[in-house]
């Protein structure tokens, strides 16, 4: 079964939160190019309101208790990325929310996931790997750092980083993803396509979890160049 057919029948009756296009019809984002550095500001959340719950799609960590770590790049090629997430705590004006658990994952630079393949949906079979995805606790700021590789895409998805959020008793508060910044000179349309380039890219106006607003809530902040690599930011709101 091709993943873009078995994403679409994985949405078919889920409750989410709530084409070449132009980067600030959907994000209102702000973009500069030059020799391959980027400063695009992401919308994410503006004033105290939760973060969209997405669904976790069809590849979570299996055992996300193992991966304690901020570096979750295990030697995997592709541009460096520093992912930084602000947890607010929406029953407290969104001030930061100290010893949630975060976890994170996503696909590589070919579009490929870890734990999963050698079937229809993914052919190359990483069951036995564990690379781009961790876990961690946020400190007094509400804040975690990984240090990642900017993500690849796949067939039917636009990039996206998958978001888990726990408080600190272990329960879960938010399942969510990040949605990344579009445009000519965003950093998605500098370094994205890797070897595989962009010809069949889904954008997030089209994404089938992104779809409903474009990911306006989840835009993140991307910044940096291929040389010095990309830091990554934003702030997801959740009840806690």
């Amino acid at each position: 079964m091709e993943r873009k057919i078995f994403l679409k029948s994985l949405l078919v009756g889920v409750v989410t939160g709530p084409s070449l296009l132009i980067a600030c019809k959907k994000s209102d984002s702000s973009t500069t190019l030059n020799s391959g550095s980027v400063s695009n500001t992401g919308s994410s959340l503006s004033g105290c309101v939760v973060a969209p719950t997405e669904t976790e799609g069809p590849f979570p960590t299996k055992v996300p208790t193992s991966y304690v770590r901020s570096d979750i790049r295990d030697s995997k090629d592709g541009y460096k990325m520093t992912v930084k997430i602000t947890i607010g705590n929406t029953n407290n004006n969104c001030n930061p929310l100290s010893n949630a658990i975060v976890d994170i994952w996503h696909c590589d630079a070919e579009g490929n996931y870890s734990e999963y393949g050698g079937t229809g949906m993914q052919a190359n079979n990483y069951q036995s790997l564990h690379f781009l995805r961790g876990r961690q606790v946020t400190d007094t700021n509400g804040l975690v750092t990984f240090t990642s590789i900017f993500p690849g895409w796949y067939s039917g998805r636009a990039t996206h980083i998958h978001v888990h959020i726990y408080n600190a008793a272990g329960n879960s508060l938010k399942i969510t993803q990040i949605a990344f910044p579009e445009g000519s000179g965003s950093a998605k349309a500098i370094v994205n396509g890797y070897n595989k380039g962009m010809s069949g890219y889904t954008y997030n106006a089209n994404d089938g979890v992104f779809g409903d607003d474009g990911g306006k809530y989840q835009i993140a902040t991307v910044s940096g160049s291929k040389d010095s690599g990309f830091d990554l930011s934003i702030q997801m709101n959740v009840p806690a």
